[in-house]
C-alpha cells in the first residue's frame, strides 16, 4: 500500500472564524468549534489516523494566521507541513513570510492573487520569491483560476475577487526567474487547465495539486476529471501532481470521497504502482522530507 498524503488541507483556527464573526458564525454554519491550535492539531492527526494518511499540509487561510499553523506542526512536526497565507501587497509581506519561515519552522508561502488583487508580475511579488529563493526547500503556492470560498458564500460575506489576476501564464516569467523554487498550482488550475499545464511544460518547478472536486470542470463541456488527469500525466508527468483534498473543517473532516474519487481515476487509467504511489504521496515526500525543517 503506497504512502497517503495530502498536500491541501486549510487549518481553520480560532484567528479564522474571528475573522469571520466568532461565535456567531460557527452558529449559522454549523460547525464545531475548533478549539485551540494545539487541540485542532490533535484532532487533525486523530482524523488523519482514521483514514490512514500520514501528512498533511495545513494552510493558515489569513494572512495573519501563520503563527496557529506554526503551533500545530511543533505540535506534531511529523505528521504536518506548514503553509501559509501571505498578501504581497502589505508593505512588511517580505518580513513576515520571513519570519514565518525562519521562527515558525513553516515550509510553502501562499498567494491568492484574485483575494488581494495583484498581478503574478508584480514587484511585490518578486520580493515574496526572493524570501522563497533565499531559503532552500521553500515552495511557493500560487492559486490561479476560479476562487470561490464557500465559507464566505454560506454566511452572506461579499468576495471582492479579481480573476484577472488568476491566470498561471503570468508565472511563466516568475518561474523562470527563480528555477530552484517549487512553485503549485492547486486544483489543476481552477478552471484554467491549458494554461496550467503551459507553465508546468515550460517550467520544470512547476507542480499541480489534484485538490478539491474540481467543479471547475463545468466551465469545459464534455471534459472529465478522467481526462484532465490523463492529460496532467502527460504533459506534466508523475512527479510533478501532489494529490490534495482541500479538506478544511469539523465536523466533515477529511474529504474521503475526494481520494475515493481520485483514487478511481487512477485506477480507469490503469497507471503504474510506482505512479500511483509519487501522485499520492511520494512526490509530497520529496517536495517536503519529513525533518527537513
Amino acid at each position: 500500500m503506497p504512502v497517503l498524503n495530502d498536500a491541501h488541507c486549510h487549518f481553520f483556527s480560532p484567528p479564522f472564524f474571528a475573522a469571520l464573526g466568532g461565535d456567531a458564525a460557527l452558529a449559522k454554519l454549523g460547525w464545531e468549534p475548533p478549539g485551540n491550535a494545539e487541540a485542532l492539531a490533535d484532532r487533525w492527526v486523530q482524523e488523519l489516523d482514521r483514514h490512514g494518511v500520514a501528512r498533511a499540509a495545513l494552510i493558515a487561510s489569513i494572512p495573519t494566521d501563520s503563527a496557529s499553523v506554526a503551533a500545530a506542526v511543533r505540535r506534531h512536526r511529523r505528521r504536518f507541513v506548514g503553509f501559509f497565507m501571505v498578501d504581497p501587497t502589505q508593505a512588511d509581506a517580505a518580513e513576515q513570510a520571513a519570519a514565518a519561515l525562519d521562527r515558525g519552522g513553516l515550509r510553502a508561502i501562499c498567494l491568492f492573487p484574485a483575494m488581494h488583487r495583484f498581478p503574478i508580475h508584480d514587484p511585490c511579488v518578486e520580493r515574496v520569491f526572493a524570501v522563497a529563493a533565499q531559503r532552500p526547500g521553500t515552495a511557493v503556492f500560487v492559486h490561479c483560476g476560479v476562487l470561490s470560498i464557500g465559507v464566505r458564500k454560506k454566511l452572506g460575506l461579499p468576495s471582492p475577487f479579481d480573476l484577472r489576476f488568476g491566470n498561471p501564464l503570468d508565472l511563466h516569467a516568475t518561474a523562470l526567474r527563480h528555477p530552484q523554487v517549487p512553485i503549485i498550482i492547486p486544483h489543476f488550475g481552477a478552471g484554467l487547465l491549458r494554461e496550467a499545464l503551459m507553465v508546468a511544460d515550460l517550467c520544470p518547478n512547476v507542480l499541480l495539486d489534484t485538490s478539491s472536486s474540481n467543479a471547475w470542470i463545468k466551465y469545459q463541456p464534455g471534459l472529465t476529471l478522467v481526462d484532465v488527469m490523463r492529460q496532467a500525466l502527460a504533459v506534466v508527468g508523475p512527479d510533478r501532481l501532489l494529490f490534495g483534498t482541500d479538506s478544511s473543517f469539523f465536523p466533515r473532516g477529511w474529504v474521503h470521497e475526494v481520494f475515493a474519487q481520485q483514487a478511481s481515476m487512477l485506477d480507469e487509467l490503469d497507471v503504474r504502482a510506482d505512479v500511483r504511489a509519487k501522485v499520492l504521496g511520494g512526490n509530497f515526500d520529496r517536495l517536503f522530507p519529513v525533518g527537513a525543517d
